[in-house]
C-alpha cells in the first residue's frame, strides 16, 4: 500500500510523455471542452440582443469572425467525438483541416477586433486599449496551438495543449456573462478577474484533475502558466496609460484607411 508522502510525490511528478492508456484522457478532454463551449455560447447567447441592436450595425467582418470562431469550437468538439468514436485516422485528417483553418483564424481576430472598436472610438469606455486582450488572446492561441500540433505523437500532451490554446479564447464569451451582471472594474486585479475569470476556472479545474490522478504534463503546465501570465500582461496593458494612447492611434489609422 502507497504511503501518504508517495502518493503525494507521485501526484507532484511532471511527465514528459503519459504513462497511462490515452484512452483514459478522452473522457475527462470532452468534459473540459464541455465546459469551454458552454461558458463561450452563454456569454454570447446573452449578448445577442445587444449585438444585433448596435447603432450603427457591427461590420460584415464581425459577422465572418463570429462564423469563422464558431467553426472552430465545431471542429474541435469533432476532434474529440471522433477520438471517442476511436476514428483516429479521422481525426488527424481533419486535424490538418483545423490547423489550417485556424490560420484564418490569425487574419480575422485582429481584423475584426479593429473593425469593432472603428464605430465607436469615442464612446466606448473599453475602447481601444481592449486591443490588448484581443492581440495576446489570439497570440496565445497560435502559439499553444502550434505547440499543440508538434506535440501530435505524445498523445497525452497534445490533447491537453488543444483544449489549453482555445482556453485562451474563452474570455469573451465568459465576460460577456460576468460583465452583464457587474460593472466593469477600473483596477487591475479586479478587472482580470472579471474578464479571465473563466479562463482561470478551467486551467484550475484542468490542473487540480491531473494532479489528483498523477497526470501533470509538463508541457501542459508550462503551457498553462504563460497563457495566464500573458493574460495578466494583457490586463496590465489595459490600463497603461501609453498603451491608451498607441491603440487609440491604431484604431484611427485603421478607421482612415480601412473604413
Amino acid at each position: 500500500m502507497a504511503t501518504a508522502p508517495t502518493v503525494r510525490s507521485s501526484r507532484a511528478k511532471l511527465h514528459v510523455r503519459g504513462t497511462w492508456s490515452a484512452r483514459e484522457d478522452r473522457v475527462p478532454s470532452a468534459v473540459w471542452l464541455g465546459i469551454l463551449c458552454v461558458g463561450i455560447i452563454a456569454g454570447f447567447g446573452m449578448d445577442i440582443p445587444r449585438y444585433m441592436h448596435e447603432n450603427p450595425p457591427a461590420s460584415w467582418v464581425v459577422h465572418v469572425h463570429a462564423a469563422v470562431f464558431t467553426i472552430w469550437l465545431l471542429l474541435l468538439a469533432a476532434q474529440v467525438l471522433l477520438v471517442l468514436r476511436d476514428r483516429v485516422a479521422w481525426h488527424r485528417r481533419l486535424g490538418w483541416f483545423a490547423a489550417g483553418w485556424a490560420c484564418l483564424m490569425a487574419v480575422m481576430g485582429p481584423w475584426a477586433a479593429m473593425a469593432s472598436k472603428v464605430p465607436h472610438l469615442h464612446d466606448d469606455p473599453s475602447g481601444p486599449p481592449f486591443l490588448s486582450v484581443n492581440l495576446l488572446d489570439i497570440a496565445g492561441f497560435l502559439i499553444l496551438l502550434a505547440w499543440g500540433i508538434a506535440l501530435r505523437k505524445n498523445p497525452a500532451a497534445h490533447k491537453r495543449m488543444m483544449i489549453l490554446a482555445t482556453v485562451s479564447l474563452a474570455d469573451p464569451g465568459f465576460s460577456r456573462i460576468s460583465g452583464y451582471f457587474l460593472p466593469e472594474p477600473t483596477h487591475v486585479i479586479p478587472w482580470f478577474a472579471e474578464v479571465f475569470y473563466g479562463n482561470v476556472l478551467l486551467i484550475v479545474l484542468m490542473v487540480a484533475w491531473d494532479w489528483w490522478r498523477g497526470r501533470l504534463i509538463r508541457s501542459f503546465v508550462m503551457g498553462a502558466a504563460a497563457l495566464l501570465l500573458t493574460e495578466y500582461g494583457a490586463t496590465l496593458l489595459y490600463f497603461w496609460g501609453p498603451w491608451r494612447t498607441l491603440s487609440t492611434a491604431w484604431v484611427e489609422a485603421w478607421a482612415r484607411h480601412f473604413s
